[in-house]
């Protein structure tokens, strides 16, 4: 295995008594898919947003490419490659895919101060793209409201990664998709990786997880229950590590296996 672009160790947070993370760690490195999986209330929405920039840890070393590092704000992340795909994409739907692909980060052209955005340009990246990632669009003024929940997730999956995202951080991206959105997904997390860019998935379904995931981590209650790499580990064994098996089996014990 190859060193990894982002290492997270020993990773802690308090929301003053409240420990939402007690010591996690986790590694992504170039062309894989980690999985973090947890049921609700485990930690990961806490684990992403330290690892993007917006929160800091309480405790615990952030390393990209090897280097210890301090992220102050998402932006920081960014800087290092760090890119994040949150649930609600933010995308303005009355707007054209193209202004949604460059937003905040236009191509211009002509000589400053008379500089102004580059509509041709912007069209005809927006175009290929897309198109890379499987998706072709009627046209690149298309409003991003007329496309499905899986072509948006698309949409900022290649924004992020045209943008030179060398960890890409995707919250949840098929929980909201049915069957053929969620497959147009994955498929596209497949093409990311294989372009060499480090995909860190965040899921609660164990099926959608193991489609595309390289290797498996499961966090409980802000602590991790280890890492496994695929063939390592059934889904089954994963299904039980996220909903607490041992514990259903004691209280079905305790119950006279009426559970």
């Amino acid at each position: 295995m190859s060193d990894p672009i982002i290492h997270m160790e020993r990773i802690e947070k308090h929301f003053g008594n409240i420990i939402a993370l007690a010591g996690v760690s986790f590694d992504v490195i170039a062309g894989e898919c980690h999985c973090l999986l947890g049921d609700n209330g485990a930690g990961k929405s806490t684990f992403i947003k330290t690892m993007s920039g917006v929160l800091k840890p309480t405790k615990g070393d952030i390393m990209v490419d090897g280097r210890k590092v301090t992220f102050d704000s998402p932006r920081d992340a960014m800087e290092a490659g760090i890119a994040t795909v949150f649930q609600d994409l933010a995308m303005i739907p009355l707007m054209s895919v193209t202004r949604n692909f460059f937003m905040g980060r236009e191509p211009t052209r002509g000589i400053w101060p008379v500089r102004q955005f580059d509509v041709e340009t912007a069209k005809r990246v927006t175009m290929d793209e897309m198109r890379k990632m499987g998706i072709n669009l009627r046209g690149p003024d298309q409003a991003v409201g007329t496309l499905s929940g899986g072509e948006r997730q698309t949409v900022a999956i290649a924004r992020a990664v045209y943008f030179g995202a060398k960890v890409l951080i995707l919250d949840e991206p098929t929980s909201a998709l049915g069957v053929r959105q969620t497959a147009n997904v994955l498929s596209t997390i497949d093409k990311v990786r294989k372009q060499g860019v480090g995909v860190v998935f965040i899921s609660h379904n164990v099926r959608h997880a193991m489609a595309v995931g390289d290797r498996f981590t499961v966090l409980n209650r802000g602590r991790t229950l280890g890492t496994a790499k695929r063939g390592e580990i059934t889904s089954e064994e994963l299904q039980n590590l996220m909903a607490g098996g041992q514990e259903l089996a004691a209280l079905e014990g305790s119950l006279g296996g009426t559970v």
